[in-house]
């Protein structure tokens, strides 16, 4: 993984000195909370529902145990409310508890402590003070993390699959590029103030791991007839109110041109992007209002960028290999740690077959561990448990992890004849769960627990669904299936891209929850990247599982033979779900949900 230069590490010292500069002159009173707002957010400091939430960069997933042990001394020692902040916080969500329609569902304990993997490779706290905020940054600008352009309107945490550099099926490593962009991109001058957030992600393999689609800039890594590395670009995807799937403007983009192009769509987008409408402020409402007249533009930025500009932002093969060399295959230790598993065991055998892929090195595996657990809301891990994932890297994977999109943490780098020994450890820790790509391993934002924003609580329902689908023989015979939870239209928790989506919406100050089928990532098991379609009117909380049960017992009564959940909707339509999903109203809430 990319190992700071002196230049890097005085540079994220350097601005964690100057926020706790700010951060004190608006103690004393000499700058407003409006005057601090952009400055802590293009730091990663929001103010949410209850307390400040801090949002960690982790560039293309890449993480290593140092960092994984800070993480845990942040949530043990900062992520901690005061009595009163809590009791304020339980007391507003026994509140909502008991204003739901029938609701039977039991909300999570609020946590804290804990550190939150998202769905773009970010780690999130819910409960530091701001007061301690610089302290915070110290801390983490001493392992080489900050929270730079975690938010705000700027170019975001970049991302990548996270099998990227281990991929069998890879086309490029990515993460140098990746890693060029976010040195380019970070502080930009001319990309500080942008109409809104931005977002690139990049894919180096076959298969769209990186749900490139969705993205404001999705660079899909290639070769050209003649072997050359470039990237088809596409512009202008995103979630939210108005889901849009980009569109490709460049089918092929030479490698070296890489940050040329991205400053001419950027530039672009800066220049004739909306202001005076938050909801419209998107480059895919650029995009898509535009069509062929935004490519021109971006197309005549970009030869100006060349011709007149002289393309100052040409990537040189000097420094690709430079920061190329920093993704090396890490030492490895020896394999052959002693452990007790049945390996021709049933749990075993699972957890090889959905936790355990291939890799481009003979004798290595990539592992994903699962935090989708009974008890925690899902990407949650508290300081003990990031802690003991430093060890498994240590002991396992060279010291290294990655961060994944569906929440996960994945070990790229373990020894096959070391799996069983992995899984013991793994079991212990509660993380062996053999669920991934299944039903319970789905991606969840916190939702009204922590949010501002939301509309509804995500975790009540995906601890719900968690509980009731335990059996992992009803889970293997469910299939493969993407489950996408957000608590509001924002859609933290992709519910646009999952097979089944769920969002939570307010009717009169109640939380209510619409379901979507037939969303897409882009993967291969998926398709191309799409967006769900909505199943009739909204449900209440105590009725989603019961709606989860009933489409997929629609599905098992509908599929041919092995067909997945995803196949069968496609072939059947959506009329059968539909039905299947009203039928399973409440009568008290169905007359509810149609007033």
């Amino acid at each position: 993984m990319y190992q700071y230069t002196e230049f890097d590490r005085q540079f994220v010292h350097l601005r964690a000195q100057q926020f706790r500069d700010q951060l004190e002159r608006w103690q004393r009173g000499e700058l407003t909370d409006e005057q601090l707002l952009p400055l802590r957010l293009q730091n990663g400091w929001y103010i949410q529902r209850y307390a400040p939430m801090a949002r960690i960069a982790v560039p293309y997933g890449d993480i290593n145990s140092a960092q994984l042990r800070m993480l845990a001394h942040i949530a043990r020692e900062y992520d901690r409310p005061t009595p009163e902040l809590l009791a304020h916080a339980q007391a507003t969500q026994d509140q909502l508890q008991a204003a739901q329609p029938g609701l039977t569902l039991a909300a999570p304990p609020l946590r804290y402590g804990y550190g939150h993997f998202t769905t773009r490779t970010n780690v999130q706290f819910n409960w530091i003070p701001i007061t301690r905020a610089a302290d915070v940054m110290d801390l983490l600008a001493s392992v080489h993390m900050h929270g730079i352009q975690t938010s705000g309107n700027d170019i975001r945490n970049i991302t990548c699959e996270a099998y990227a550099g281990i991929a069998e099926d890879e086309i490029v490593d990515t993460r140098p590029f990746a890693e060029i962009t976010r040195q380019w991109s970070s502080l930009h001058p001319e990309f500080t103030y942008l109409p809104r957030k931005f977002k690139i992600a990049f894919n180096g393999a076959a298969e769209d791991r990186a749900a490139t689609g969705w993205y404001d800039i999705g660079l899909q890594a290639l070769k050209n007839a003649a072997g050359e590395v470039g990237f088809a670009v596409k512009v202008g995807g995103g979630m939210g109110r108005t889901p849009v799937i980009g569109t490709v403007v460049r089918e092929f983009l030479p490698w070296d041109q890489l940050l040329n192009y991205i400053e001419a769509i950027v530039r672009v987008y800066n220049s004739y992007g909306r202001r005076d409408n938050k909801w419209k402020a998107r480059i895919k409402i650029l995009v898509k209002s535009e069509g062929q007249q935004f490519i021109d533009a971006v197309e005549a930025e970009y030869r100006a960028i060349l011709e007149q500009d002289g393309a100052p932002h040409t990537i040189t093969q000097a420094e690709l290999d430079r920061v190329t060399g920093h993704f090396v295959v890490p030492p490895l230790r020896p394999a052959g740690r002693p452990h007790g598993v049945n390996t021709s065991g049933q749990l075993y055998q699972r957890w090889l077959q959905q936790n355990v892929r291939g890799h481009r090195m003979a004798g290595l595996k990539a592992v994903t561990l699962s935090f989708k657990r009974v008890g925690f809301a899902p990407g949650d891990a508290d300081g003990d448990t990031l802690d003991a994932l430093a060890q498994l890297a240590d002991q396992f994977s060279a010291g290294e992890a990655r961060l994944t999109h569906e929440q996960n943490l994945l070990l790229p780098w373990v020894h096959e004849a070391d799996l069983p020994a992995l899984y013991e450890a793994a079991r212990k820790l509660g993380l062996a769960q053999p669920n991934i790509g299944l039903l319970t391993d789905m991606i969840a934002c916190p939702g009204g627990d922590f949010c501002s924003l939301a509309n509804a609580r995500s975790l009540p329902i995906a601890a719900a669904i968690t509980e009731r689908y335990q059996d992992l023989d009803e889970l293997f015979d469910i299939g493969p299936i993407d489950l996408h939870m957000s608590g509001c239209i924002n859609s933290c928790g992709h519910h646009h891209s999952g097979h089944i989506g769920i969002l939570g919406v307010d009717k009169d100050g109640k939380e209510w929850y619409q379901i979507t089928l037939g969303g897409s990532d882009g993967t291969q098991l998926s398709g191309p990247a799409i967006g769900g379609k909505v199943v009739g009117p909204s449900f209440s909380a105590a009725e989603v599982p019961d709606v989860i049960e009933a489409l997929l017992d629609t599905y098992r009564a509908l599929r041919k033979g092995n067909e997945l959940f995803i196949d069968t909707l496609r072939r059947v339509g959506q009329d059968p779900f539909k039905a299947a999903a009203n039928g399973a109203r409440h009568p008290k809430a169905a007359e509810e949900a149609v007033a």
